[in-house]
């Protein structure tokens, strides 16, 4: 299944697309996924570690379905607080398991998530080929 990113002339990003043209069977959408461990208690050991978590959580659950980040069309983030820090970890985390043109992401801080000793909260749609 090709995912062909839609770049509008300058409005490019390094390592983001504005919009991803994909076709398919159908989409694949998560509900919230955040950094926890296999007994769903947040990862609190640095903030790289829970980002981590939080992507190998969302890579479990494509995996479940036949998936993996290759099909993901979107991903929308929501933050604790904004922190140019943690939104460079973020990106670099990011770019592990995403090539670099990879699909529309949408960051947004959120009044709070369901554990103080999170820091992000993530859900994708993917497209299953």
């Amino acid at each position: 299944m090709p995912l062909v990113p839609a770049n509008p002339e300058g409005a490019a990003w390094p390592g983001v697309s504005m919009g991803m043209a994909a076709s398919g069977k159908g989409l694949f959408l998560t509900t919230g996924h955040t950094g926890t461990d296999a007994q769903g208690e947040p990862v609190t050991t640095s903030v790289e570690d829970q980002v981590v978590a939080l992507f190998e959580n969302l890579k479990a659950t494509l995996a479940a379905a036949g998936l993996g980040f290759e099909d993901v069309v979107q991903i929308k983030a929501y933050l604790k607080s904004f922190d140019p820090d943690f939104m460079s970890t973020y990106r670099s985390v990011r770019a592990r398991y995403l090539n670099q043109s990879c699909p529309p992401t949408s960051v947004a801080v959120q009044a709070g998530l369901y554990d103080d000793r999170l820091l992000i909260e993530a859900e994708l749609i993917a497209v299953i080929p």
